[in-house]
């Protein structure tokens, strides 16, 4: 222990030529000066003085430097101090033993707390808080409470010092009954009205069994302050409810209360969580009112806030313009720029600060590599980094080593990841879920279990997360089995289920097609969290179940409060169906509650592809010209919107003005705009875009793009063309391709290139009975029905069977399907009359039915009968009967 005692010295403010202090009262004096202005520097250094001319303190002074040995952790010092206590009469004094007790437990030395703690004769209720709240700070939080019991035998009654010490207790070792006796206690004999230290603990307390609790409690507190407040806003934030944290923190201001350096912090990180910027600037004009701003934790958390809400700019001007720097700091830094996908300014600011002669740290080297993936120049840049580490001695580091495996697996390199998870001197289970969780991702599953075996054979016990990676593997029906030996693993070892494993369980069994054990899952974990929630929802899209979706969405809003992927998720169920009136209830909740969810651009994408998917394209472009900022996912919507609607030169000016703003367009971009002109008749226009797209932009076509030129050239009856394109292409064809074609061959009647083309689409999908039935209604459509016949007795001695089509209508929230000649429907009389009423008016006008594409062999009449039949007209006649007049009527299909 370094002791300061010229600082001290000077402190004492002796006069010149003064003889030295041998008065021991005038000593004591001192110390108890610098105790109160909180100078444990200068209260060591006068005790060292002191000892130099043989003097100790009294009784009242002594437990002064006890404490300042203690928050200094001068653990010498302090043991010397006890050494020289043991042959005088203040060993005996119960407020030195105290303090000694008090002394040992903040530097960690509980055996020899205790052993003090067991030797004072007559031990008070200060001697018995000062060994519960020090074993409390050590995280000894059973050991407190049986303490407690143990005082309690001693007939003392516990104070508000003993209360906050053991509510601490309680919460962390999850004893809500004992938690409840003890808020009963501080009630009956009021410890809760009148400290607010009692209230604040009880607050905090409760906040980790739930909020809403806590929140109750709060608002029973006749006596806050800012500390109080600082708990209830830190209840909702780690709750995940940042929004009500703000609201909170409002309250606060509005009651006068004047913030702290906790809040303010609390607060910003708040302010990133909910993706508020004009929020965030507030709280930082607050941070440099009370003089915060140069904080380097609130620097540091201001910096993450604006770079979280797309305000680099901000993170930057503020970094710079910081006075003092650490190493915290510069990682933020560094941070802001991978999360922009700025790697070239991440490398350079990365090297501008070992310029600086800042030393690097593992956190460092971990930031960056976390951002060297999919590109192989960012592989090149990786592997220099990993080159550092090595140079650097750092490479042995877990912490590098996690972050190498994850990057060299993120690129497909297992043979690089498998060779530094190797080298990892302390391997850990974050090292093994960190593999297997790249091998399950990247569909290497053999490899995935095979290290979940090797962990489980190892002395690392595998935790939560490790399950969680291991199931990312059993994504289909066929890993049910494994799914369920997972599950039975988790019970039989007692692995701590949390809300992530809840969810990767509920999301497994749904990927399995076990809906009944995946809900039995969601529904009976007590505290089902927003993730869990947005993944239960985003299963039932998967699985193609948009009305349970929507259903669950509707549960979940009386729960807990949505966010923007809920939305997006729940909308994707609505462009599924295509379920206007319900896309259009979610925007109003949407807008009603911007303040809480915030409209960032992909939500506003999302609108913009419903609208335009669901038949209402002038809504998509009004959402689309109030955007703010438009990126490519806006400008893609936009032209697959106008090409579903027929729209195709639309489509073409929206991509010109799309490259005039600067926008890069991508591999989806030209999807879209190649399907606009196919579906518009523009050949040349779509022949000019694939070149374009290969030569201008430098994009690979893949089998999409492929697909799209030949429903294009086939569209256009240019079938040779198809042909032969088909024939140059670089890439072995798919079925989608072929079946292009083949579908061009329905519309130009073109038999002999279908019968070709259909013997190809059997070799890639033998059991796809649509390909059976587009060349049977092929056939069927020049009045070849031996052929017909022929495709069908195939279909059955194959046991095949397509999809039925069908058409539906949404009316008044709530989904009527229909089939062809469909007569389930509790208004099937209605409906029909309707469909009859209608032909009777359309054949008065001059309506004459074309029976070419009724693909049936059989009388007129009975065609006739088929054509009104269909699934649509059934589905248009029931929505003029159901609804009023000059309301739309919106009919879809699940076949095109």
């Amino acid at each position: 222990m370094v002791v300061f005692a010229s600082l001290s010295l000077q402190k004492l403010a002796l006069p010149p030529r003064q003889s030295p202090i041998t008065d021991s009262k005038r000593w004591n004096s001192v110390i108890k000066h610098h105790a109160k202005l909180k100078d444990d520097s200068a209260i060591l250094g006068t005790y060292t003085q002191m000892e130099a001319q043989g003097i100790l303190p009294d009784s009242s002074a002594l437990p002064l430097v006890l404490k300042a040995c203690g928050r200094l952790q001068a653990i010498e010092t302090g043991n010397k101090i006890h050494n020289h206590l043991r042959n005088t009469n203040l060993i005996d004094d119960v407020k030195v033993q105290t303090a000694l007790v008090d002394f040992y437990c903040k530097c960690g030395l509980l055996d020899d707390a205790l052993y003090v703690f067991d030797a004072i004769p007559e031990r008070d209720l200060v001697s018995w808080n000062a060994i519960i709240s020090g074993f409390v700070g050590c995280s000894c939080h059973e050991e407190a409470i049986l303490l407690f019991m143990e005082m309690q035998r001693e007939n003392l009654r516990p104070n508000s010092v003993t209360v906050v010490a053991l509510l601490s207790a309680c919460g962390e070792f999850n004893e809500l009954r004992l938690g409840q006796e003890i808020h009963g206690y501080c009630l009956r004999n009021g410890l809760f009205d009148s400290n607010a230290h009692v209230g604040t603990a009880l607050v905090g307390f409760y906040s980790r069994f739930g909020v809403k609790i806590s929140r109750d409690v709060f608002e029973t507190m006749v006596v806050r302050n800012v500390v109080s407040w600082n708990v209830m806003i830190s209840g909702y934030f780690d709750a995940g409810d940042s929004w009500t944290a703000l609201e909170v923190f409002a309250l606060m201001i509005m009651d006068g209360f004047k913030c702290d350096l906790v809040t303010v912090l609390i607060v910003i990180q708040a302010c990133a969580e909910v993706g508020s910027l004009k929020l965030g600037m507030q709280v930082h004009q607050l941070a440099i009112k009370y003089s915060f701003a140069e904080d380097l934790f609130v620097v540091n958390a201001l910096l993450s806030m604006y770079s979280v809400n797309g305000s680099s700019a901000s993170s930057i001007e503020l970094f710079e313009s910081a006075p003092t720097k650490d190493i915290a700091l510069w990682n933020s830094m560094l941070c802001v720029y991978v999360q922009i996908d700025s790697l070239e300014e991440a490398m350079n600011f990365f090297i501008r600060m070992r310029l600086e002669g800042i030393q690097e740290d593992e956190r460092s080297i971990a930031i960056l590599l976390s951002s060297f993936t999919d590109l192989d120049s960012n592989l090149r840049k990786g592997k220099s980094i990993h080159a550092h580490a090595i140079k650097s001695g750092m490479n042995k580091n877990t912490s590098i080593g996690n972050a190498l495996v994850s990057m060299y697996a993120e690129q497909n390199c297992f043979q690089d990841a498998f060779k530094v998870f190797d080298d990892i001197a302390d391997m850990d289970v974050i090292s093994w879920n960190t593999l297997i969780s790249a091998l399950a991702r990247n569909g290497f599953w053999g490899q995935a279990w095979e290290c979940f075996e090797k962990i489980r054979q190892s002395d690392i016990e595998p935790n939560s997360y490790t399950i969680v990676s291991i199931l990312a593997a059993c994504d289909d029906e066929s890993f049910s089995n494994i799914g369920r030996c997972i599950h039975g693993y988790v019970v039989k070892h007692d692995i701590e289920i949390n809300q992530a494993l809840n969810t990767a369980l509920t999301e497994m069994y749904m990927n399995c097609n076990n809906e009944s054990t995946a809900r039995n899952l969601f529904q009976s974990f007590p505290e089902k969290d927003l993730i869990s929630w947005n993944s239960f929802i985003a299963s039932y899209v998967k699985n193609n179940q948009p009305h349970k979706a929507l259903s669950l969405f509707h549960c979940m809003i009386s729960e807990v409060e949505p966010n923007s992927v809920s939305i997006i998720n729940v909308l994707s169920s609505c462009t599924h169906m295509a379920n206007l009136p319900e896309g259009q209830c979610l925007h109003a909740y949407t807008i009603r509650r911007e303040s809480s969810l915030g409209l960032d651009l992909c939500l506003e994408n999302a609108f913009l592809t419903m609208y335009a998917r669901c038949g209402s394209i002038q809504y998509a472009e009004k959402i689309f010209e109030i955007l703010p900022r438009k990126n490519v996912v806006s400008w893609n919507a936009m032209i697959d919107g106008y090409g579903m609607h027929g729209r195709g030169h639309d489509a073409m000016l929206a991509f010109s003005q799309m490259l005039e703003d600067g926008v890069k367009p991508n591999e989806i971009t030209f999807v879209s705009a190649l399907s606009a002109c196919s579906h518009s008749g523009l050949v040349q226009k779509g022949l000019q875009l694939f070149h374009s797209m290969v030569q201008d932009f430098c994009i690979t076509p893949e089998l999409v793009h492929y697909g799209c030129m030949v429903d294009l050239l086939g569209r256009a009856g240019c079938l040779v063309d198809a042909r032969e394109f088909i024939s140059l292409m670089p890439i072995t064809p798919d079925a989608s391709v072929w079946r292009a074609l083949l579908s061009a061959c329905r519309v130009y009647s073109e038999t002999k290139l279908a019968k070709t083309v259909f013997e190809r689409l059997i070799e890639l999908e033998p059991t796809n009975a649509g390909n059976y039935v587009l060349l049977s209604n092929i056939y069927a459509a020049v009045g070849l029905w031996s052929e017909v016949r022929k495709l069908r007795m195939q279909l059955h001695e194959k046991g095949l069977m397509k999809p039925p089509g069908k058409s539906w209508i949404i009316v008044r929230g709530k989904v009527h399907c229909f089939r062809a000649g469909d007569r389930s429907h509790p208004q099937s009389d209605k409906i029909y009359t309707e469909t009859s009423s209608l032909l009777s008016s359309i054949k008065k006008v001059g309506y004459v039915p074309d029976l070419h594409w009724v693909l049936h062999e059989e009388e007129d009449d009975e065609k006739i009968k088929r054509l009104f039949s269909h699934s649509e007209k059934l589905a248009i006649a029931f929505g003029l009967i159901s609804v009023t007049g000059g309301t739309r009527i919106s009919i879809n299909k699940n076949l095109r």
